[in-house]
């Protein structure tokens, strides 16, 4: 006979996911998620994260907020695929930190960044006329080259981001500061490697940390369940079961995009892999256009060409994550579909 009602939450363990970029979302819905955590009373959070970092006032936020309920209950952390840079830093909000042996994480570190197009707008004859309050207002501007001064405020706020990030490593990891900045020059390394760094304390799946979390809730690891931690379901979604679950590859493309806009400007605790988007290189004599997204995810990707925009199912089929010409193509014609 199966029981109808479900177990207490003083019995089961909260789950809560942190995927993707960190930034307002993220942290709005972390910080409800955590206030239900507390309100239901719930002995334990398993914390699975999976993400490259993002915005420093947000991973800031949602720190402090699991370093007070740690106070309450135990937290123990799972490191996915990814937890680098911000993602390390929500990790030191937990009791303990689990990661798999082949997890890409460390990455400690601040990045700002800023485009010029100064050299762009020249050529197609676009100027900006500029009324300020003081010379340093339009720090950052993209229609012109930074000033030394300019550099020399940025760095500034850069280091003192940076000191925040290593004093909170070294503080919830019982590490010297020297210690942290040692590798805190925003290198990536393995679960592995961080074990043996100090930065989480034990190797495994996110079973293994449920399972060692339930013990140190005093909860019976064989029949302690995980409840899932998630923003309340508009209606079509309780009625469709699986619907609005996971997004499409063009949804969480535009995320990123819209990420990418909002934090322009802004000190990151991020992971930057290079050719994130879209990674164009050479298979033997073929070109190669690699499509990924930081969610692992294909993003649809086509070669911009002058008036229009040609999909690049015009020129290539498919190949597992990869677009790859029909016939075997020379430099010219990899040229031709970047052009």
């Amino acid at each position: 006979m199966i029981w109808p009602f479900r177990p207490r939450a003083s019995k089961r363990i909260a789950r809560l996911e942190i995927t993707g970029a960190i930034a307002t979302e993220t942290r709005n819905r972390v910080l409800k998620a955590l206030k239900t955590v507390k309100e239901r009373r719930y002995p334990a959070l398993l914390l699975r994260i999976d993400s490259p970092g993002g915005t420093v006032g947000d991973s800031q936020e949602i720190y402090a907020a699991l370093k007070r309920l740690s106070k309450d209950l135990k937290i123990v952390a799972s490191f996915g695929n990814i937890a680098a840079s911000g993602g390390v830093y929500v990790g030191m909000g937990a009791n303990y930190i689990v990661a798999n042996p082949g997890t890409i994480t460390g990455s400690i570190g601040v990045i700002l960044r800023g485009n010029n197009l100064e050299r762009l707008l020249e050529k197609i004859g676009i100027s900006f006329q500029v009324i300020k309050s003081g010379p340093y207002k339009d720090i950052l501007s993209f229609d012109r080259q930074l000033t030394p001064e300019e550099e020399s405020i940025l760095q500034e706020l850069i280091d003192i981001s940076y000191h925040q990030f290593v004093q909170t490593v070294a503080e919830a990891r019982q590490l010297a500061v020297e210690s942290v900045q040692s590798f805190a020059d925003g290198r990536i390394f393995t679960g592995e490697q961080a074990l043996a760094l100090g930065i989480v304390d034990r190797l495994g799946t996110e079973e293994d940390a449920r399972r060692w979390l339930a013990e140190l809730a005093g909860l019976d690891p064989e029949k302690a369940e995980c409840q899932d931690i998630e923003a309340p379901k508009t209606l079509i979604n309780r009625l469709i079961p699986g619907r609005g679950q996971a997004k499409t590859p063009w949804e969480a493309a535009l995320d990123w995009v819209e990420f990418e806009l909002s934090s322009h400007g802004q000190p990151l605790w991020l992971y930057q892999r290079a050719g994130s988007g879209a990674d164009l290189g050479w298979r033997g004599n073929r070109p190669v256009v690699r499509e990924t997204s930081w969610s692992g995810e294909c993003e649809q990707f086509e070669a911009q060409r002058r008036p229009q925009t040609i999909p690049l199912r015009r020129f290539a089929r498919r190949s597992g994550n990869c677009w790859m010409p029909s016939k075997p193509a020379t430099s010219s014609t990899f040229k031709k579909l970047l052009a």
